[in-house]
């Protein structure tokens, strides 16, 4: 495969079985994104229904991303020893059955099995996505055709905002989830029938050889200095789209308008089509860049900065238009997925399969102590009228912010750039 001057010749020039490969496994994030954000809509009936407070909502959601998280090894170990393919295709029934326990449940314990089961069967889809695009294209490809990758799942952003909230003005939450168990085997079938086997052949090392080398990647200062700045700012950035940013909406950027939920849901679509657009347009950009002589590497932090500089702008409530600022919020929300991309220039590729899923580990289980603490941290101010207290959402984002600045620091300081051994 030779390297192409532009992203829109890289897409013309893919083979039959590249795209093929790239339809069946954005559809699987696609479906793991949808999953990621539907507590969104869900919320309120959630709420209703079960009497659920600000701290149950926050854990029951945050299920999810625990369950991924704790999936995140063994997968990164079965990517490397069976191949994407089969493993995501049959991980991703186990989040078919999650979400049919979620949709029957009626109580919070069963509905948080669910929730849990559904972040495991969905943990292979990102890993699984990016290993099967390391294995059929270059690695300079790898910026804009894993941003085509991203792309697919904020199509899940934008698809539990308005459109959601639409669905569940017709019809109710269990049938939405149910009708998601489906989605969910459907597209496991798809990745099973329609993507590729050849170089799938994972590696023939002892199993217990390569739980060693993900414990090198988690032991590799290199890994950290990598993937620190950019795994806190995706954390940061999922916890709150995924269900924080509506009830900020609502709470604060909106207070008082009329239309406040309604323009709350028509800016989460706006944040996640923008999320779509900053994702392709961003790693085209960033290839681009390379070619001039930016690495990737300082790229992906510039634009993380500006993820920084908008999130406090947001909770500053500087006197923006709505619809820009949140649309600013979504496209440079994703760009430290970048990071997956430096990575693979840093490690050898048949480890990939453990890094990519070493790294998605960090965000994941950061995302889910986020969600548990935001829902505490709102619970010590009472809530009015069905909302948060606004003190309490801008104390959140400003600690963030702060937090994210001083890991920006580490990132760009010098040294500790040095490529990590060939573990194996």
């Amino acid at each position: 495969m030779e390297p192409d001057d532009d992203s829109r010749s890289l897409t013309l020039t893919m083979t039959s079985t590249q795209l093929r490969l790239l339809a069946v496994f954005s559809l699987g994030y696609f479906v793991s994104y949808l999953f990621r954000g539907v507590n969104l809509g869900f919320a309120p009936f959630i709420i209703r229904d079960l009497g659920a407070s600000p701290a149950d909502l926050g854990t029951l959601t945050s299920l999810y991303f625990l369950g991924f998280a704790g999936a995140q090894i063994p997968v990164g170990v079965m990517l490397d020893r069976f191949g994407a393919r089969r493993v995501t295709a049959c991980v991703m029934l186990v989040a078919a059955a999650g979400a049919l326990c979620f949709s029957s449940a009626h109580g919070l314990g069963a509905m948080m099995a669910g929730r849990f089961l559904i972040g495991v069967g969905v943990s292979a889809c990102l890993g699984g996505a990016f290993k099967a695009t390391a294995q059929h294209f270059d690695v300079g490809r790898l910026t804009f055709v894993n941003g085509i990758v991203m792309a697919a799942g904020g199509l899940g952003g934008v698809a539990v905002g308005a459109p959601l909230a639409w669905l569940l003005s017709v019809t109710g939450w269990r049938s939405v989830a149910a009708g998601l168990a489906v989605l969910t085997a459907a597209a496991a079938a798809a990745i099973w029938l329609g993507a590729p086997s050849k170089h799938e052949a994972g590696s023939n090392a002892r199993v217990l050889d390569q739980f060693k080398g993900t414990w090198h990647v988690l032991t590799s200062r290199a890994f950290w200095k990598l993937a620190a700045f950019s795994g806190l700012t995706q954390s940061v950035f999922y916890a709150m789209q995924s269900l924080w940013v509506g009830a900020f909406m609502r709470d604060v950027a909106l207070a008082g308008a009329s239309e406040g939920p309604a323009r709350a849901a028509t800016l989460v679509s706006v944040l996640g089509a923008a999320f779509i657009a900053g994702n392709v347009g961003f790693g085209a950009l960033a290839r681009a860049l390379e070619r001039r002589g930016v690495s990737v590497y300082l790229s992906s932090g510039a634009t993380m900065v500006l993820f920084v500089l908008v999130q406090a702008l947001i909770a500053a409530q500087v006197p923006l238009p709505q619809s820009v600022l949140w649309a600013a919020y979504g496209a440079l929300g994703g760009t430290g997925i970048l990071t997956y991309a430096v990575l693979a220039e840093h490690f050898p590729a048949r480890m990939l399969g453990r890094v990519n899923t070493t790294f998605t580990l960090v965000i994941f289980l950061a995302i889910f102590a986020l969600q548990v603490v935001i829902g505490a941290v709102l619970a010590r101010w009472p809530m009015h009228g069905g909302h948060y207290s606004a003190v309490g959402h801008v104390t959140v984002w400003t600690t963030l912010v702060v937090l994210q600045a001083a890991a920006a620091v580490w990132y760009f300081l010098p040294a500790g750039r040095a490529r990590s051994p060939a573990w194996g």
